[in-house]
């Protein structure tokens, strides 16, 4: 089973060398400290930043340079800074080649619920409709069960959703799925854990595909 540091390293090699990233608040944001040192990639912040490199180190923190989950972060050289309208025209544009966000819910059909629940306060729900509505490639991280053990991989959701039909890939504690015409197919589970454990987690309808190999972390 992975913890969230091993979820972000996972999603890491999916990113390839040229993309232009943009990082959701949370798993996602750790993504950037797993990528590759010998490929080139650019990380977008909605914000208002496009050049992130990885987390500061401890006492090296500057609290002007954030991203959009307010976390204190580096820029890489050659990073520029703009305004919020500029950088959404960049991602309603599709100039973005891989989203990662954090989920609370997935469905079987690619639905995305990660913005609201019903009756807790929110701040807003920030960049994510724009980011789900206009991504062509979008990649979940997020735990496979609730605090409560309940499956956050649904056959539908019933949080409201951000996005539907739009997900392509979900990274998980527990597995690696893509999403199908069929449901969830299941890629790769993680260390230490068995088919039967991500089956007995997941809700929607799991595909199991022939030859599921172990994670490589």
């Amino acid at each position: 089973m992975l913890d969230k540091n091993g979820i972000a390293k996972r999603i890491a090699q999916e990113v390839e060398d040229g993309y232009y990233v943009n990082l959701g608040i949370g798993i996602p944001t750790l993504v950037a400290n797993y990528v590759r040192d010998d490929i080139s990639v650019e990380f977008q912040s909605e914000n208002g930043i496009l050049g992130m490199g990885p987390f500061p180190i401890d006492g090296e923190e500057d609290a002007d340079l954030i991203n959009a989950g307010k976390q204190t972060i580096t820029a890489l050289p050659g990073a520029s800074f703009f305004d919020s309208a500029t950088s959404f025209t960049m991602i309603r544009g599709k100039h973005v080649d891989l989203t990662i966000l954090g989920a609370m819910e997935v469905a079987e059909n690619g639905d995305i619920a990660n913005w609201k629940i019903p009756g807790k306060m929110v701040k807003g729900m920030g960049g994510a409709m724009d980011l789900v509505a206009s991504a062509e490639n979008i990649i979940v991280a997020m735990m496979h069960t609730n605090r409560a053990g309940e499956s956050k991989l649904l056959k539908r959701c019933s949080l409201p959703l951000t996005g539907v039909g739009c997900v392509k890939k979900i990274v998980t504690n527990l597995a690696v799925l893509e999403v199908t015409e069929e449901g969830f197919l299941l890629l790769e589970r993680a260390p230490g854990v068995s088919i039967e454990e991500i089956k007995m987690a997941t809700e929607g309808k799991l595909v199991v595909s022939d030859g599921v190999k172990e994670m490589s972390v």
